[in-house]
């Protein structure tokens, strides 16, 4: 298993040709591997070693191994806990997993089947570790609400959030149903220098047309029918704050030149008064339609689109950067676990596979959807593929599905699968992993029996060779 950084992992166990095998074994699948024979031992290297995951035995000479797991936890709540025993026993296994054990494994066991659980377990950690470092940024200067991912899409997005916020320029943010747009919004006003002024939302699309311009713009006593009193508009409420336009689109034409002109001359009139009222703040549109297509078709004006649309932010849908399902699966999760008051500790890779290759229609919005359901309707301690909806078990196949070639053997078959995956998902192993239903280190030797090159490594090092 190749790693950028060697992953510590740390061996207790009385035994030595147990100790040895796991040694060879580890370290053979590029692991920085520590043994131990004692439970004294054991806590000494563990205080200086700092590892990532112990595998210890149950019964040790000098320290029962339910207090050493305890006592790990207790110093490194991220370390991860593998309980190796050789008697095991029901109440002995509750008690590993109560004090944090990550699983409880009888001996012998395959060295597949070790590998894989390890592999989990360590998925678990640096999900985690990534869930600490994202609540850090968000508690940090540019404070982006609940806005979650990893990848490039999404980090070169918030890049640009964060450097556009303070300014005063008009914003538009394009993105599909359930991508995050308000929450791109709220991120703007939050990090601007307007963020203690009023924020004030309108959806244009929830109004009917004909009272969206005196909730816009506000009326006096009389000016129609129901206009018993005066009313300030949104307008005017969003002084010296920001105005969030979401559905511009839907806005009726005639309102889109009435708008372009108050954004030309910072004031207007409220509807039947002669009043004139002059305004101060920063306008955020938002919208999910064809820009392109409304242009043409004079749904959106032409000049309002150019003054509204001095900074495009466009948000990618979630089939897009699938790599970022793994890290709000588990955002989520938490989110909804302690909201319901649930047991669920994470989702069964047969569940995360299916997680994967759904093409999310709506977004992340579906996403977090499909989690709160799957922490309600769990029965274990994992959402299963049974906890997710019917509609996504069996999903229609598009003409990017993988197509079997003609005339191979299964052997070639597997290694086309593998390769193709690998390139679609620019050989992210854990994606690829993922979406074929493997684990880490199972991909990997298939990898070798089929003799496929890991190219994104051969490229690194092209690159390096043409620099030296």
């Amino acid at each position: 298993m190749a790693t950028d950084k060697r992953i510590r992992i740390l061996a207790i166990d009385d035994e030595q040709a147990i100790l040895e095998w796991l040694s060879l074994l580890l370290s053979r699948e590029g692991f920085d591997v520590r043994t131990a024979g004692s439970a004294r031992r054991g806590d000494e290297i563990f205080r200086t070693l700092k590892p990532d995951v112990v595998i210890t035995d149950l019964r040790l000479p000098d320290l029962d191994g339910l207090e050493l797991v305890r006592r790990f936890r207790q110093v490194n709540e991220s370390v991860e806990v593998l309980v190796l025993t050789g008697h095991g026993s029901v109440p002995s296994a509750v008690a590993a997993m109560k004090w944090g054990a990550f699983s409880y494994l009888e001996k012998p066991i395959a060295p597949d089947a070790l590998l894989a659980i390890l592999d989990k377990a360590l998925e678990r950690r640096k999900l985690r570790s990534e869930n600490e470092q994202l609540k850090r940024q968000l508690e940090g200067p540019f404070r982006l609400a609940n806005i979650i991912g990893k990848s490039r899409r999404m980090h070169d997005l918030l890049e640009l959030v964060a450097n556009v916020a303070t300014s005063d320029a008009n914003i538009l943010i394009q993105g599909e149903n359930g991508t995050g747009k308000e929450l791109i919004a709220n991120a703007l006003h939050a990090n601007s220098k307007r963020a203690r002024a009023p924020f004030i939302k309108i959806n244009c699309a929830a109004i009917p047309k004909d009272l969206i311009e005196s909730e816009l713009f506000g009326y006096r006593k009389g000016a129609f029918t129901g206009a018993s009193q005066d009313k300030d508009g949104l307008l005017e409420l969003a002084e010296g704050g920001s105005l969030l336009l979401d559905e511009i689109g839907e806005m009726p034409p005639y309102l889109q030149t009435k708008l372009l002109r108050v954004l030309q001359e910072r004031e207007y009139r409220p509807v039947g008064s002669d009043r004139v009222v002059h305004v101060d703040f920063r306008l955020i549109c938002a919208t999910n339609i064809d820009v392109e297509a409304a242009l043409r078709e004079g749904t959106l004006r032409e000049d309002l689109y150019f003054r509204i649309n001095t900074i495009a932010l466009k948000v990618p849908p979630l089939r897009e950067r699938t790599e970022d399902i793994p890290l709000l699966c588990e955002f989520f999760l938490e989110k909804y676990r302690q909201r319901h008051g649930r047991q669920v500790k994470g989702i069964a890779a047969p569940a995360y596979h299916v997680l994967i290759r759904h093409r999310w229609p709506g977004n992340v919005r579906e996403l977090e959807n499909v989690i709160e359901r799957g922490v309600l309707v769990s029965k274990g301690p994992e959402i299963t593929v049974g906890d997710l909806p019917d509609e996504m078990r069996e999903p229609a196949l598009s003409n990017a599905d993988f197509v079997i070639p003609a005339h191979r053997t299964l052997a070639e078959i597997e290694k086309h699968a593998i390769l193709q995956t690998l390139q679609r998902t620019n050989w992210n192993k854990q994606e690829a992993a993922q979406i074929l239903g493997l684990y880490r280190p199972t991909l990997y030797s298939k990898m070798r029996k089929h003799n496929i090159q890991d190219m994104s490594r051969a490229a690194t090092a092209r690159r390096a060779s043409a620099s030296a």
